[in-house]
């Protein structure tokens, strides 16, 4: 399945997202600055990337990690994942965190996170008085486990 996605150059050298393969779910975000930029181990920095986009209603965008700049250099979106919701029209920014014991480099063009469309349900929530009941119950934080 594919939508089409309007996306605006915010910096000339803004990249635009793409699949590294054709069944990727996720889309690569890339640093846009002329500069490498320098992550100290256990900081967090708010990462441009030089793009806004305008997502249908219905869906959002969630900013995820890669998997090899993870292994690799200790990097990872701070919040786990990003949630773009269909009314933000600003830069997408990644909020990127060294998670290594060295400060690690990013490259100007280098990828550093991953964008997946999705649609969404909105619930509507409403309160009550009693919840149905379950053989789980209250049971949580591994309570499933053995």
């Amino acid at each position: 399945m594919e939508i089409k996605i309007k996306l605006k150059k915010l910096n000339k050298n803004a990249i635009i997202p793409s699949y590294a393969t054709e069944n990727s779910a996720g889309a690569d975000l890339c640093y846009v600055n002329d500069f490498p930029l320098e992550i100290e181990s256990g900081k967090t920095v708010l990462i441009n990337t030089g793009i806004a986009i305008e997502i249908p209603q219905g869906y959002a965008a969630f900013v995820f990690a890669r998997s090899g700049l993870s292994l690799k250099k200790g990097l990872a979106p701070a919040n786990k994942v990003g949630v773009i919701d269909s009314d933000y029209r600003g830069e997408i920014k990644v909020s990127l965190h060294n998670h290594s014991l060295e400060t690690q480099t990013v490259s100007p063009g280098e990828r550093i996170a991953q964008l997946v469309i999705l649609p969404y349900i909105k619930a509507i929530f409403f309160e009550c008085d009693e919840l149905n009941q379950t053989s789980r119950g209250e049971g949580g934080f591994g309570s499933t486990g053995k």
